[in-house]
């Protein structure tokens, strides 16, 4: 795995998103009211609508165009829509705050 860094903790509001572009694909970057920070790629199955747009309820988004909602941990649609985004693992270095992205390459 390769670790990526892709910005600071202090650059997303708690409970806010922003996006990035890793490798040619823009991903979509969560704080959680948890202090969890989740990233799945920018892009609704459905009709790719951007999910750093939609709210967030726990730790599923919905999508701003039509209301799909997407786990942000496994990146499945709830049923009964179907699709699937991808997810990415994410670290926090919890001393400088630096977000890491890990990819495959």
């Amino acid at each position: 795995m390769v670790k990526h860094l892709i910005g600071n903790i202090s650059e997303i509001d708690p409970k806010g998103s922003r996006t990035v572009v890793l490798e040619g694909t823009e991903i979509a970057l969560f704080r959680l009211s948890d202090g969890d920070i989740l990233a799945v790629e920018n892009k609704c199955p459905h009709k790719g609508g951007k999910l750093s747009e939609g709210m967030v309820c726990g730790k599923d988004v919905h999508c701003p165009l039509h209301d799909w909602k997407i786990d942000l941990r496994s990146g499945c649609v709830q049923e009964p829509d179907t699709g699937k985004v991808s997810t990415y693992e994410v670290e926090v270095d919890p001393v400088s705050g630096a977000i890491y992205c890990l990819t495959e390459s």
